[in-house]
């Protein structure tokens, strides 16, 4: 199976894009060129061609009008068109598991590609490093060699990368998959809607949010002990539906065990969403008395 993709600098959404097409080819093999009819002979013409058609392998978005939008409005570059054809594919034929990664890594490096901006720095003249920026950052700079091949060879390293966070992205994608079937069934188990317990520490706060309109505070085990954590308000943001008691903000030890009577309260973060008892029974108890 023969890639091919323009030569000269590249960006974030082709490396990408030929890194999900190395996860589901074995036999991959990319050529980087402009010329026409190297490009007419590949299987598969990347982020070159001004044409989208998975049926012919082409992933193009520098077409007039582009290759189209998701609902949400971010317009597919080749990253995105690509993944379309072939994420479930490489995330083991898995749909959830492939919406996820397009929400989580996809989407950011698209945008960036086509000129929309989806997140505005906070500090003048400071900007947080996007994954597209690191990916960019393999071209050659003005004081570099600039040859075809030396550009080549830091492709294709800026590819081994872009394939190692892939990898990674879809087994942290997966395992949130499994953690939101979990905590699913925890909730229809849940003998009082506002607490949701589980029985190991998991990401759980999309479930939560999705099934659990109610649930104030979530119980599940910690390093130290188990702990109590208040449900946020908005999911990424600080504001919880219900902050555990003022009382208990910021105390320790005895000083919280004298508070609320819990004999193996540990400790109250300061923020109150946060609070740890030596065992689940005692937990189980600040749940309740944060819910009185």
């Amino acid at each position: 199976m023969r890639a091919a993709t323009h030569s000269g600098s590249f960006h974030a959404d082709e490396v990408f894009a030929i890194a999900v097409l190395g996860l589901v080819h074995d036999d991959l093999d990319v050529v980087r060129t402009r010329d026409k009819e190297v490009l007419a002979a590949a299987d598969l013409r990347v982020d070159v061609g001004h044409a989208f058609d998975p049926a012919t392998g082409d992933f193009d978005h520098h077409q007039r009008g582009g290759a189209g939008a998701r609902p949400n409005g971010i317009r597919y570059a080749s990253f995105g068109l690509v993944w379309r054809e072939y994420g479930e594919r490489a995330c083991g034929d898995d749909a959830e598991v492939a919406a996820l990664v397009d929400e989580s890594l996809v989407q950011g490096v698209d945008a960036n590609d086509t000129g929309q901006t989806i997140a505005t720095p906070l500090v003048d003249n400071v900007a947080a490093m996007s994954v597209s920026g690191v990916i960019g950052g393999f071209n050659p700079t003005w004081e570099e060699p600039d040859d075809d091949a030396t550009i080549d060879a830091r492709f294709a390293r800026a590819v081994d990368l872009a394939r190692g966070i892939l990898q990674r992205e879809i087994a942290g994608a997966a395992a949130t998959a499994r953690a939101q079937r979990i905590v699913a069934e925890a909730v229809t188990t849940s003998s009082d809607p506002r607490v949701v317990e589980l029985d190991r520490s998991l990401p759980w706060h999309r479930a939560v949010h999705a099934h659990a309109p109610e649930a104030l505070y979530v119980v599940l085990p910690k390093s130290s002990g188990w702990g109590v954590q208040a449900v946020p308000a908005v999911l990424g943001q600080f504001a919880n539906r219900r902050d555990l008691p003022e009382a208990w903000a910021g105390l320790e030890g005895t000083a919280l065990q004298e508070v609320t009577g819990v004999p193996d309260a540990a400790f109250c973060h300061s923020g109150r969403f946060l609070a740890v008892a030596r065992s689940r029974e005692g937990a189980m108890a600040l749940a309740r008395l944060a819910l009185a």
